[in-house]
């Protein structure tokens, strides 16, 4: 184990966190180590850094050069890249904490945040946990326990049998008992592991199995239990904040429903479903659930609630969540703050009728992953990073930077974008703006199913369910799902675009007088395979386009070199990202990207002339997915293959992807080998 002491400066500027510091209060603690990476160890060294406390990091092999590392005052290493060999020991961290001399460590989430074993650790070591104790994290940690709790607190639960089921046959009765559909649940669950929807006792049977077998290989814990499945059900949760001299606030709900795969995507503060009465019923229950746990620090009460906002208990995080930042935009506290202050045994300095609620905040989880493949993740290293800037109402937690690299060992989360705004639709606004500014080049990112989720009537409407992105992209994601654009508006911007760069061509040096460059004023963009004739001229501030018949007013400081066109079109503010391809562009704008050439009449009329070259033929082909490792090769030369088949197994992001036969056929080559390191794309299997 290492220690890096004085890291060199951040690659990218720390932002300050979202609340001021509290005014006339004491340094809770000298020096904090943080338990975890990327941007919720950045999160966590930035409210430190306001309060004047000393920040130690601990990084694998893989995150040397990891932002958070080098935002700590110091860094400890702690073991080779895979998380079980370094972030998931216990003994390394509290070895960094005595080496580094922590006072405290805040575990952020996921990695050993809800360990019991990890707070008791530290308490045997004389560190305090900046959590709750072990008994509270015990207690909601496993699903059966914490409902029973639950339940004996007067916390609305579902109705469900929560006992051991010994078998398929017993899980039948249950099912039946309670009544269709239900939801066959692993007991030790968690990120949609070991769960299954039944609808008759056929579905009992096959997910009863199935669950129990997940649950096991997943979390060495094959208990199950049943219960009632909610339909039309929305996702809300309440954030609680508790000291330990008896104060217990509700910091009112977030609205977690879009999920895919059961896997939060988007998260707002507060819910467009709740009226007061049920923001107050939920946010009373979660404190008395609090209570009867003795719950000390932040933690978030998870309800499932249905079309009648009848609300039920669906279980405890007892650590900060990936969405706090909601909170904190409506609430205007900082809760790393109020969590170490907690924890150093202050009281909080707020009452439940002192809690402000306002306005609206809204957060999209960016990640390096290409939704056009199935939300495949993409690795690598990040030729370009440039995220909107911050202000009051655009904030951006990340733990990455220009030229890092998005490793393959851990989540692909590049950052999470929150906008606020006086109401939710000023949130959304700003947030569409903000993702159209996020600038990310060299992995790929799901910024346009975010822009397309902005877009959806259900979404902008607050008619909200977890079924919502199923129901939305029932074929999954496409090019066709992305939000309509206007091709007046690009075709002017293109053209503004291509005038500016043969302006600034035309004033080349060491032209022959009588001879300089005139530049034209008449053009054709070829869009989509559509061409448009456009007139473009040069003003104050500008260009105005003429574009079939009719006047456009592009305004803009862009000059050719800067990949953002920041601007207005007919007075309506816009952004489009901009690279150059070949002789034309690559534009983006509003989660769609589109190739752009900008011709005079002579070249569009003699490039119509071209003969355009057919895409090759790949359906003889298997190609991997995305970049990992040929865990193996189910099939042999000659061989003949079904429709539905395993061929390959491809791993990337400790995911297996299993990739099966599209049709019936023979294998006629084998052009890789388990344990090669694939690239995207990549042949693995040639048919005949």
């Amino acid at each position: 184990m290492t220690t890096k002491k004085s890291p060199r400066k951040p690659a990218t500027k720390a932002k300050p966190a979202a609340a001021k510091p509290t005014a006339g209060r004491a340094k809770p603690f000298d020096t904090i180590l943080i338990a975890n990476r990327g941007e919720i160890a950045c999160r966590v060294i930035k409210t430190c850094r306001r309060l004047g406390i000393k920040t130690v990091a601990v990084y694998s092999e893989a995150d040397r050069d990891a932002l958070h590392v080098q935002m700590a005052d110091e860094a400890v290493l702690i073991g080779p890249a895979a998380s079980a060999q370094s972030y998931l020991v216990v003994e390394k961290i509290v070895e960094a904490c005595k080496k580094s001399g922590a006072q405290a460590v805040h575990p952020g989430y996921g990695f050993l945040s809800e360990k019991q074993e990890f707070q008791k650790a530290l308490a045997k070591a004389g560190v305090t946990f900046i959590g709750p104790d072990a008994h509270a994290i015990h207690a909601m940690g496993d699903k059966i326990e914490s409902k029973k709790l639950a339940k004996a607190a007067g916390v609305s639960t579902v109705p469900g049998y929560l006992g051991v089921i010994k078998n398929a046959d017993e899980a039948v009765k249950i099912a039946r008992q309670i009544g269709y559909p239900v939801m066959v649940k692993a007991s030790a669950g968690g990120g949609g592991k070991g769960m299954r929807v039944a609808w008759n006792d056929a579905e009992t049977r096959d997910g009863f199995r199935s669950a129990t077998a997940e649950a096991k290989s997943s979390f060495a814990d094959d208990r199950v239990f049943i219960e009632k499945f909610i339909e039309e059900p929305r996702h809300i949760e309440i954030q609680v904040l508790c000291d330990r001299h008896g104060t217990g606030l509700y910091l009112w709900e977030r609205e977690c429903s879009i999920q895919r795969r059961h896997q939060k995507v988007i998260e707002e503060a507060p819910s467009p479903f709740l009226d007061a009465a049920t923001r107050k019923a939920m946010g009373e229950q979660a404190v008395a659930l609090a209570r009867a746990v003795k719950y000390v620090s932040a933690g978030t009460v998870e309800f499932i609630v249905d079309g009648k906002r009848n609300f039920y208990f669906l279980e405890m995080n007892t650590r900060l969540q990936v969405e706090h930042p909601v909170t904190e935009m409506i609430t205007g506290l900082d809760l790393v703050e109020m969590m170490i202050r907690v924890a150093a045994g202050e009281k909080l300095p707020i009452t439940q009728a002192q809690l402000p609620l306002k306005g609206w905040a809204i957060e999209s989880r960016v990640y390096a992953e290409d939704p056009f493949r199935n939300f495949l993740p993409s690795t690598g290293r990040l030729v370009r990073y440039d995220p909107p800037p911050e202000d009051a109402h655009v904030r951006v937690d990340t733990g990455v930077y220009e030229g890092g690299e998005i490793s393959m060992f851990y989540d692909p989360m590049i950052a999470k974008l929150i906008t606020y705004g006086a109401n939710r639709d000023e949130a959304i606004g700003r947030m569409r703006a903000a993702l159209d500014r996020f600038h990310i080049r060299g992995v790929s990112h799901n910024i346009p199913f975010l822009a397309s989720l902005m877009s959806k009537d259900r979404f902008v409407k607050g008619r909200l369910t977890t079924n919502f992105i199923a129901e939305e992209y029932k074929n999954g994601f496409n090019a066709a799902d992305l939000p309509p654009d206007n091709p007046t508006v690009l075709t002017a911007v293109a053209a503004a675009v291509n005038r500016a760069g043969a302006d600034r061509n035309a004033r080349i040096s060491g032209q022959l007088p009588g001879h300089e460059i005139k530049v034209a004023d008449d053009w054709v963009v070829k869009l989509d395979d559509a061409e448009h004739p456009v007139a473009v001229v040069p003003v104050k501030g500008g260009w105005d386009v003429t574009l079939a018949g009719e006047a456009v007013a592009v305004r803009s400081a862009w000059v050719p070199g800067q990949p953002m066109f920041e601007g207005t079109v007919d007075g309506q503010p816009i952004v489009v990202q901009i690279d150059r391809k070949g002789i034309g562009w690559r534009m983006f704008h509003a989660g769609a990207q589109v190739d752009v050439q900008v011709l005079s009449a002579r070249a569009a009329e003699l490039a119509a002339l071209m003969p355009k070259k057919a895409p090759p033929d790949l359906s003889r082909y298997l190609l991997s997915p995305m970049p990992g490792l040929l865990v193996s090769v189910a099939v042999k030369e000659g061989q003949e293959i079904k429709a539905g088949e395993e061929l390959a197994v491809v791993e990337a992001m400790k995911m297996m992807n299993i990739l099966k036969a599209e049709r019936d056929g023979v294998v006629k080559k084998r052009h890789a080998e388990a344990g090669a390191s694939l690239a995207v794309d990549q042949i693995i299997l040639e048919f005949a």
